[in-house]
């Protein structure tokens, strides 16, 4: 895999390259500013960015901006962006053009090796993978409570999962039923959201996702 990583703290930068490198994937560019990055995404035409939210030289949201513009240019272009904190507002807006091929997580996630290498996996292959902290804040935005609350609780907790983007089988085994039991939560859910069923997990998630930012461009 091809990767662009976008990152202004050296460390975690060059740690990053290694990570990578190590593990079979060519950094193919790096940049440490919000303007460097969509220069070194066309150059590079990687297979998937890595890009922090916060860069060089405000320190605001540089880096998401630079997503944006990204996925304008290279609309398929997988995009995996880290975070100190679970930023909401950045979340959502990120979402809000389309979640296929997209991760936000958590930069603790790094340290869990394994776990952050089959996230940006998920996102290259066009899935979603969102930090389960980002999940919760965004589905507990005020005013969203009323908006769920015709879900059970192990409904809820089968949307969660869906939103990190966990399959029927990996769903089953994270809460101990069976994979039959995981697809009734599934349809019950799509039923009292309003939403269509679909076959694909890709588009699932992109349905519940865009049902979630919504709800939340609605409130206030």
């Amino acid at each position: 895999m091809r990767v662009v990583i976008a990152e202004d703290n050296v460390l975690l930068r060059e740690g990053l390259v290694l990570l990578l490198t190590t593990a079979g994937h060519e950094v193919t560019g790096v940049a440490s500013t919000g303007p460097e990055v969509l220069p070194a995404l066309l150059s590079g035409r990687p297979d998937a960015a890595v890009l922090d939210v916060r860069l060089p030289p405000g320190f605001r949201d540089e880096g998401l901006r630079a997503a944006l513009a990204a996925r304008r240019e290279m609309p398929d272009l997988p995009v995996l962006v880290l975070s100190q904190y679970v930023e909401e507002a950045y979340a959502a807006e990120l979402l809000a053009g389309g979640a296929r091929g997209l991760g936000y997580l958590l930069k603790d996630r790094v340290g869990r090796v394994e776990e952050f290498l089959e996230a940006l996996e998920r996102v290259a292959e066009g899935g979603t993978a969102l930090d389960p902290e980002v999940v919760t804040e965004l589905m507990s935005r005020r005013g969203r409570e009323d908006s769920l609350e015709s879900l059970t609780p192990r409904e809820r907790e089968v949307l969660q999962l869906m939103a990190q983007g966990h399959g029927n089988t990996e769903i089953a085994s994270r809460l101990s039923v069976s994979e039959r039991a995981v697809s009734k939560h599934i349809g019950n859910v799509f039923v009292k959201l309003g939403l269509p069923p679909s076959d694909s997990g890709h588009r699932r998630v992109l349905a519940v996702l865009a049902y979630l930012n919504a709800g939340g461009r609605s409130v206030g």
